[in-house]
C-alpha cells in the first residue's frame, strides 16, 4: 500500500446485500457545526466491491477506496469487523 500511496478507508454498516459481489455500505459521521456548535449527523452511502460476498446484510465493515470498478463502485471491502448473527 506504501507504494500505491494514501487511500482512504471507512469504517460503516452493510445496508443492502442484494446484488452479486457489491454491497451498500452506510457511513455516519458526526461534526460540531461551525456557527451553532449543534452536534450534528450525516450518512453517506458506497457502492462496494465484495468480491467474495463475505459481508451480510447489519455486518461492520472496514473499506478502503481503489480504482472505478462501474458506475458507482469506487470502493473495495478489506474486512468484515462484526458478523450479525444468523438466525
Amino acid at each position: 500500500m506504501s507504494e500505491r500511496g494514501k487511500r482512504k478507508s471507512r469504517i460503516g454498516i452493510v445496508v443492502s446485500d442484494k446484488s452479486d459481489k457489491t454491497r451498500l455500505v452506510s457511513i455516519e459521521r458526526t461534526y460540531r457545526h461551525s456557527l451553532y456548535g449543534r452536534v450534528l449527523r450525516s450518512k453517506n452511502k458506497f457502492a462496494v466491491h465484495d468480491e467474495k460476498n463475505e459481508s451480510r446484510l447489519g455486518d461492520k465493515v472496514e473499506i478502503m477506496e481503489s480504482r472505478p470498478m462501474s458506475k458507482m463502485k469506487r470502493w473495495v471491502l478489506v474486512k468484515v469487523i462484526n458478523k450479525v448473527a444468523e438466525i
